[in-house]
C-alpha cells in the first residue's frame, strides 16, 4: 500500500490507538506493524479473527495477558550456560502462569465452535505446570530464594540462624555486664562487613581485646569484635559461603530445565503475542460499535451511517457513500468546512481499515471490495523549499497517481483543479476524471467548480454528491446527499452577513443566463430530494408501526383464542368428572339398596332404601339445587336468575366457571356477546345465569371504567417538556390506565435532552410492579427519545 496516502489518511493513529489496546508490549509491537493486505481470503481470516476476538470480548471479558514478557533473550542466555538470576526466573515463572490461566480461559468458553481460530491458537500453548510449581516454591521474590527450594539450603539456613542467636546471646551478656558497659558508648549490637561488632569508646580500646573493623568518623568510637566471638563470626562466615554456593546450584538447576523447555517457551510467547493483538483489534471493535464489513469481489463501496473512527461520537455525522457498477466517480461539492475532506478520508481509511482486518464504525451490512492500492492527494502541500504552489504540488502527486493507478485502485482527490485559473483548472480536472474512469479505478473527488457537476450529470460512469449547507444558520449539517450537486450560496451567505442588496443583485447580472438557470436547477433538486427523503421516512415509520399493531393485534388474538379454549377444555373436563362421580356413587348406591333388600326384612328394608335415597338427593343436590348449578362454588338467588338477561348485565357462565358482562343480545340466535376479561364470547342465552343485583350494580361500574380506560387510553405517552417530578406522576397513572386497557406494550416519549428524564423514568419501570421490562427505542421507533414498555400481563 502507498505509504504516503496511509499517513494522508491517518492509518498511523488508528495503529497507534490499536497499540495502546494491547495488554502487552509484544502485542504492540505487532499493532504497530500492522499493514493493509490485498489478498482477498487473507483479509477475510483477518476478518474473522476480529469477530472472534470481539465475541470473545463481549462475553467472557478479556484474556488474562497483562504479566506477557518478552523472555526470548533469557532463553538464548539459558541455552548458552549463563545462569538466570532470581528476577529473571521469576519472569519465566509469570509467562507459565499466563500460558495456563489463558488456556484455562479459553478452555471454560462455553460455544467453541463460534471461535475456531482463537481455539486452534489455544491448541497450540503447552503447559508446564511442574516446573510452573517449581519455580513457584523456590523463588520468594527478587532477590529472595526460599528455604525449600532444596534440602541442604534448609539445613544451613537453619544453621545460620542458631549461630547468629548463639552471636546474639553471647553479645547481650558482654554488653550488659556492669563490668563491659563503662567501655562502651551504646549498648547495642551492630555489624561490620558483615561481622557483630560492639561500639567501644576510642579510650578503653586495650580494655576490649578483639579485631577492630571500623571506626566512627570523629574517631571516638572503634566498632569491635570481641575475641570470644571471632570464632563464632568465622563458623558463621563459612555458613554463608555454603549458602551461597548451594543458591548457585538450585539457579544453575533451575536455569537448566528453563532451557530444556526453550522451544516450548518461544512457540507459548509468538501464540501468545498473537492473540494479545487480536483481542486488542476485538475491543477496539467493542470501543467503536465497529461491525464487520461484508467482502465482495467485485469492485464496489457501500458504507452505511459509516463514522470517521478518529472524531467523538458526538461530533461526528454518519454519511452513507455508495460506489462501483455502474458509477466509478463521485463528484462531491459544497461550502468549505461542509465535510467533504472528511468523507475522503472516512471512505480512505475504512479501506485500509478493512484490509488490515479492524471492524469499521458503520451499520450492518456495509460492503466492499478489497484494492491494490489507494491513492489520495489531500491538503495542500506547498513547499517554498522546492518552489511549489498549492497547483504544483497537487499536480505533482496526481502526476505519481496517474503512472501507477490500475483497475484495482481507489483514488481519492480533494480539490480537484483547484489553484489555478478556474477555466483551465476545471477541463484538467474534467480530463484527469475521465483518465482514472477508463482506467475502471474507482474515484472520489471534490471540487468547487460548476463544470465538473455538469460533467458528472452529462456522464453516465459519475455520481453527483455534495455535503448539506443550512442558510438559515449559514453553518453546513454534514449531511451528504447523494445524486444531489451542491449549489452556490456565495450570494445567500453575503446577504445573510449584511452585504448591500444592491451589490448582490448587480453581482447576479454578471452570471450568464445558462449560470442562474443551473443554479436554479440544483436548487430545485435539492428541495425536492430532501421532501422526498422525508416523505420516505415518514411512510417507513407509518410502514413499521401499522405492522407493529398488526403483530401486537394477532399475538393477542392467538392469546385470546388459547385462553378460550383452555376454558371450554377445562369445562369440558370438570363437568365429565362431575357426570362421572355421580355415576359412580349412583351405581355404589344401588348397590347398597340391593343388598339390603337381600340381607333386611321389608320394614328395615325400606328404612335403609329411604336413608340411601336421602343421600343419593343430597348427592345430586350438589349438582343442582332448584335450577341454579353450584359450579361457581356459591350459590345464587333463584329470583335473580329466573329475570331475563339484558344489556349490561352481571352474569355467570357455569360451563366456563367464568363471570362476565353482557355487552348485547341477538333475539333471533338467542345469543348474548359477553365480555369475560379482555375476551370476548357468544353464547347461548339459556346457559347465563344472573348475579345479585349488588354484585350487579359493582362490576357494571368496574366495567364501565375498564370501557372508559380502553376507549381513552393510548399506547403513547408523551412527557416532553416535563419536569422529572410531574412525569414520574403521569407515568404512574398512565402504566395502571394502559394495564387496565389490556396494552400489552406502551412508548413513553421522553425526547433525548440531557438525559435526567429518560434515567429517572427509567429507573421507575425499573422497579415497577406493572412492568416486564423495557427497552430503548429503535430507528423508527423515535430512537434514544423513547422508552418502549411490555407490561406483566402474566
Amino acid at each position: 500500500m502507498n505509504s504516503k496516502s496511509i499517513k494522508l489518511l491517518e492509518f498511523t493513529k488508528i495503529k497507534k490507538r490499536l497499540a495502546e489496546l494491547c495488554l502487552s508490549g509484544l502485542g504492540s509491537e505487532l499493532a504497530e506493524g500492522l499493514k493493509p493486505k490485498t489478498n482477498f481470503y487473507d483479509i477475510q481470516e483477518l476478518q474473522k479473527e476480529t469477530a472472534e476476538a470481539e465475541t470473545i470480548r463481549l462475553q467472557k471479558g478479556s484474556m488474562p495477558l497483562s504479566e506477557l514478557k518478552d523472555i526470548l533473550g533469557l532463553l538464548k542466555k539459558a541455552e548458552l550456560g549463563s545462569v538466570l538470576d532470581l528476577n529473571q526466573l521469576l519472569i519465566i515463572k509469570k509467562q507459565l502462569t499466563t500460558v495456563r490461566k489463558c488456556k484455562a480461559f479459553m478452555n471454560a468458553y462455553g460455544n467453541k465452535d463460534h471461535i475456531p481460530i482463537f481455539m486452534s491458537n489455544v491448541q497450540l500453548l503447552e503447559v508446564d505446570k511442574e516446573l510452573e510449581e517449581r519455580l513457584e516454591s523456590c523463588i520468594v521474590s527478587e532477590t529472595e530464594l526460599s528455604d525449600h527450594a532444596s534440602p541442604a539450603l534448609r539445613q544451613i539456613r537453619r544453621k545460620i540462624q542458631q549461630k547468629n542467636e548463639g552471636i546474639r546471646s553471647k553479645l547481650n551478656s558482654f554488653i550488659q555486664s556492669s563490668k563491659n558497659q563503662k567501655y562502651l558508648q551504646e549498648a547495642i549490637i551492630t555489624i561490620r562487613q558483615e561481622r557483630f561488632v560492639v561500639p567501644v569508646k576510642q579510650e578503653y580500646k586495650s580494655m576490649v581485646p578483639g579485631m577492630v573493623h571500623d571506626q566512627s568518623s570523629s574517631g571516638a568510637t572503634l566498632f569491635i569484635e570481641p575475641m570470644p566471638i571471632v570464632e563464632m563470626n568465622n563458623a558463621l562466615k563459612e555458613l554463608k559461603i555454603s549458602e551461597g554456593i548451594e543458591v548457585d546450584r538450585i539457579l544453575l538447576e533451575l536455569t537448566g530445565e528453563v532451557a530444556s523447555i526453550a522451544d516450548m517457551l518461544r512457540q507459548n510467547q509468538a501464540t501468545m503475542k498473537k492473540m494479545d493483538f487480536m483481542m486488542a483489534k476485538g475491543e477496539m471493535a467493542v470501543q467503536m460499535k465497529a461491525i464487520e464489513p461484508v467482502l465482495v469481489k467485485e469492485r464496489q463501496i457501500h458504507f452505511k451511517n459509516a463514522r470517521h473512527p478518529l472524531l467523538k461520537d458526538q461530533e461526528v455525522v454518519p454519511i452513507t457513500i455508495k460506489l462501483g457498477d455502474p458509477q466509478h466517480a463521485l463528484v462531491i461539492t459544497g461550502p468549505n468546512t461542509g465535510g467533504k475532506t472528511v468523507t475522503l478520508k472516512t471512505v480512505g481509511l475504512f479501506v485500509l481499515m478493512t484490509q488490515s482486518g479492524l471492524h469499521i464504525p458503520a451499520d450492518v451490512g456495509s460492503r466492499m471490495g478489497t484494492f491494490d492500492e489507494v491513492f489520495a492527494d489531500i491538503g495542500d502541500e506547498q513547499s517554498i523549499e522546492q518552489s511549489l504552489s498549492t497547483f504544483s504540488s497537487h499536480m505533482k502527486n496526481i502526476v505519481e497517481i496517474l503512472r501507477n493507478v490500475t483497475g484495482n485502485s481507489l483514488v481519492l482527490l480533494d480539490e480537484l483543479g483547484a489553484g489555478t485559473d478556474p477555466t483551465e483548472g476545471a477541463a484538467l480536472a474534467m480530463s484527469i476524471l475521465t483518465y482514472l474512469i477508463n482506467k475502471r479505478s474507482l474515484v472520489l473527488a471534490t471540487t468547487h467548480y460548476s463544470e465538473l457537476k455538469q460533467y458528472a450529470l452529462m456522464n453516465d460512469e459519475t455520481e453527483n454528491a455534495s455535503v448539506e449547507f443550512d442558510i438559515k444558520t449559514l453553518s453546513p449539517t454534514y449531511r451528504l446527499l447523494i445524486g444531489i450537486p451542491g449549489k452556490s450560496n456565495a450570494f445567500e451567505i453575503s446577504s445573510k452577513l449584511g452585504l448591500d442588496q444592491h451589490v448582490i443583485e448587480q453581482a447576479k447580472t454578471f452570471l450568464t443566463k445558462d449560470s442562474i438557470d443551473f443554479e436554479d436547477i440544483l436548487r430545485s433538486i435539492e428541495e425536492n430530494k430532501i421532501l422526498a427523503e422525508a416523505e420516505s421516512e415518514k411512510a417507513i415509520q407509518l410502514r413499521r408501526q401499522l405492522l407493529e399493531r398488526e403483530r401486537i393485534i394477532s399475538e393477542r388474538e392467538n392469546k385470546i383464542q388459547i385462553q378460550q379454549d383452555e376454558l371450554i377444555a377445562k369445562a369440558k373436563r370438570e363437568a365429565y368428572q362431575l357426570v362421572e362421580d355421580a355415576k359412580k356413587e349412583a351405581d355404589r348406591l344401588i348397590e347398597e339398596i340391593r343388598k339390603i333388600r337381600e340381607q333386611s326384612t321389608v320394614v328395615t328394608g325400606n328404612k335403609s332404601a329411604e336413608r340411601v335415597r336421602s343421600r343419593l338427593r343430597e348427592k345430586l343436590s350438589e349438582l343442582e339445587v332448584d335450577g341454579s348449578y353450584h359450579l361457581l362454588g356459591e350459590s345464587v338467588d333463584v329470583e335473580e336468575s329466573n329475570k331475563p338477561v339484558k344489556e349490561g348485565d352481571e352474569v355467570k357462565i357455569p360451563s366456563l366457571n367464568q363471570t362476565g358482562s353482557v355487552i348485547s343480545i341477538d333475539h333471533d340466535k338467542k345469543e348474548a356477546l359477553v365480555q369475560i376479561g379482555v375476551m370476548k364470547m357468544s353464547l347461548p342465552i339459556k346457559k347465563l345465569v344472573k348475579t345479585y343485583r349488588e354484585q350487579q350494580k359493582s362490576k357494571k361500574g368496574l366495567q364501565r371504567i375498564i370501557q372508559h380506560k380502553t376507549e381513552h387510553t393510548t399506547k403513547e405517552c408523551d412527557l416532553r417538556g416535563k419536569d422529572l417530578e410531574e412525569a414520574m406522576y403521569i407515568v404512574d397513572k398512565y402504566l395502571d390506565d394502559s394495564f387496565l386497557s389490556g396494552h400489552e406494550e406502551i412508548t413513553i416519549i421522553h425526547g433525548v435532552g440531557t438525559g435526567v428524564l429518560k434515567q429517572g423514568i427509567q429507573k421507575k419501570l425499573k422497579k415497577h410492579r406493572l412492568v416486564k421490562g423495557y427497552r430503548d427505542g429503535i430507528y423508527g421507533e423515535g430512537g434514544a427519545g423513547v422508552t418502549i414498555v411490555k407490561l406483566n400481563r402474566s
